[in-house]
């Protein structure tokens, strides 16, 4: 039986690296005693994977990763004795049995949303009517937005536009926050930092890293009718 599981990551979390927070989980789901498989060979591991690990710093509500089990709880039970195992900073949100065709959410991930918000201390160069305008002038009314992408062996052009499924700007409680939505995946990935730093160099502004704190929302794979829904809905409740 092959299980999904959804966490969320905050706080002091944010700061664990992606190979902590699987060996985090590895001793977790045994202490929730999960009846979770091991491979074979003379080092037995658990099957255990990831979709689209996040980068060190920032927080999410919208983690996943697939298990197979031999046996399982009730989808209640096995949040209960998860969550009973958690540190504060992380959260199990959902436990679903996958179903039959579906593929491991590693190999099906198509895209993801995130909140880019100001931290405390720092301030936005624009108020949020005027980010609406520059959002709308240099980048949705475009037909095209070219960056030079750099990687750790080359560079090379990239037309942002086609790839970024939402851009939208907003303020809540004095606190000016940008909502990007991105391909991700194996063919086309893209970080929601690399929008609005791109949009503050076309504006020839400088972008500190620092002053930006990204939350992810959520993680998306199509379904059979080619709709893009959360990876938690190729699964069902365990009753």
């Amino acid at each position: 039986m092959r299980i999904r599981i959804k966490f969320r990551k905050y706080g002091a979390m944010k700061f664990i690296g992606h190979l902590d927070m699987m060996r985090y989980f590895q001793k977790a789901v045994r202490r929730a005693e999960i009846d979770i498989c091991y491979s074979e060979g003379f080092s037995p591991h658990q099957i255990m994977s990831f979709a689209a690990p996040l980068g060190v710093g920032i927080t999410s509500d919208g983690e996943y990763l697939d298990i197979e089990v031999n046996s399982t709880y009730s989808t209640k039970e096995a949040l209960e004795r998860l969550n009973a195992t958690m540190v504060e900073g992380v959260e199990v949100l959902d436990y679903v049995e996958l179903f039959e065709n579906a593929k491991k959410a590693m190999s099906i991930v198509a895209s993801a949303s995130y909140t880019l918000s100001y931290k405390r201390g720092f301030e936005s160069p624009f108020p949020v009517d005027e980010w609406k305008k520059v959002i709308k002038e240099k980048f949705k009314d475009q037909r095209s937005f070219i960056i030079i992408k750099k990687t750790k062996k080359s560079e090379k052009e990239m037309d942002l536009k086609p790839l970024v499924e939402q851009f939208d700007v907003y303020e809540k409680d004095g606190q000016i926050s940008f909502d990007i939505k991105v391909t991700t995946g194996s063919t086309n990935n893209v970080k929601p930092e690399l929008v609005l730093q791109s949009i503050y160099k076309e504006l020839n502004l400088e972008y500190d890293t620092d002053a930006i704190q990204i939350h992810r929302k959520e993680v998306f794979a199509f379904n059979d009718k080619e709709e893009l829904v959360p990876l938690i809905a190729f699964g069902r409740e365990i009753l």
